[in-house]
């Protein structure tokens, strides 16, 4: 005999299944495609409607429905958004009038810099940095250092937009492939926030720590300005930023708030690799308490971008997903 009692498991009240309250059906799961004559809009009605599978359909409703309202749709990138092949895909959205800004770190804009400049990017740091040579390019820092020194001494533009103006004016091998280049042309705002001594072009004799300060506060003014406009609606989308960009966004968001812009009722999203603390507190859960929507979606961004884009250009054709 046991020294423990055990609960009467026969006095338990039982309920039918009929009655009880159910989050999954066979209407939700994933339809089976015939893959030698399935479209890309039949493939994205096949994934389930289920979790993330349902959360990116509404959060590309969300997308589409604020571009109809003239609402802003902004996108914060980190680095890697180009270094895996993504950048076309985020031009198209530009060029198609989805994005309405575009905020990178000081990273993604050295990618795009060396991309449409020449070519190749996303240096071998495991080697370069054994013989002192990682980062020592000449002309990845020429070219950014001096056109944010130019830009200090002569305009009022931010970083992005030197950068970009520069690019524009630039024989590149590859012009149609940067997303700076393509917010310029496209009159979209493009703001490119830094933080001194986290990339390669500032340990470079052409660095200007007072050229590249200046110019990323006066892009953190641009970038407030924007989130203004989410005022009654929006999106703001941050792939593939773990730091940078959602402390800036906090903090330009207080900005626009405290200058009196009434910022409620919009939606956040995050995409990464792995859940961070930074993006999923400041950019899905504080920013929209108590109205609007957060998401916050896991997956590598050679993957979930292509598959987003090719969702929202599905969608704006009307189409339902």
């Amino acid at each position: 005999m046991s020294r423990y009692q055990q609960v009467d498991l026969s006095a338990i009240s039982l309920i039918s299944i009929s009655s009880r309250k159910s989050k999954v059906a066979p209407r939700d799961f994933a339809r089976v495609l015939r893959a030698e004559r399935a479209t890309l809009t039949e493939f994205v009605r096949s994934l389930p409607r289920l979790l993330i599978g349902q959360e990116l359909r509404d959060l590309v409703d969300d997308v589409v429905s604020s571009r109809k309202r003239k609402k802003p749709v902004i996108l914060m990138m980190g680095a890697h958004v180009i270094k895996v092949g993504c950048a076309p895909l985020i031009v198209e959205l530009v060029r198609r009038g989805v994005l309405t800004h575009v905020a990178m770190n000081s990273a993604a804009a050295i990618h795009d810099v060396e991309t449409a400049m020449w070519g190749h990017t996303s240096e071998d740091v495991a080697v370069n940095i054994l013989d002192g040579t990682f980062g020592m390019s000449r002309e990845t820092g020429e070219f950014i250092n001096t056109a944010l020194s130019k830009a200090h001494l002569e305009s009022s533009s931010g970083y992005g937009e030197a950068l970009a103006r520069k690019l524009l004016g630039a024989r590149s091998k590859h012009p149609g492939a940067s997303i700076l280049a393509a917010c310029y042309r496209m009159g979209v705002p493009v703001t490119v926030h830094a933080a001194i001594g986290t990339d390669i072009v500032h340990q470079q004799p052409s660095m200007n720590g007072a050229a590249t300060g200046e110019l990323s506060f006066r892009d953190f003014k641009v970038l407030a300005n924007s989130l203004a406009g989410l005022t009654g609606g929006g999106v703001v989308l941050n792939i593939g930023s773990a730091v940078i960009l959602p402390e800036v966004f906090l903090k330009a968001l207080t900005v626009a708030r405290n200058l009196g812009h009434r910022i409620k009722g919009f939606s956040t999203a995050n995409f990464d690799m792995i859940r961070h603390y930074r993006p999923t507190v400041n950019v899905v859960e504080r920013p929209t308490q108590g109205h609007g929507r957060g998401y916050n979606i896991t997956g590598h961004h050679e993957i979930m971008v292509p598959l987003l884009a090719a969702m929202i250009a599905i969608r704006m054709k009307g189409k339902r997903l």
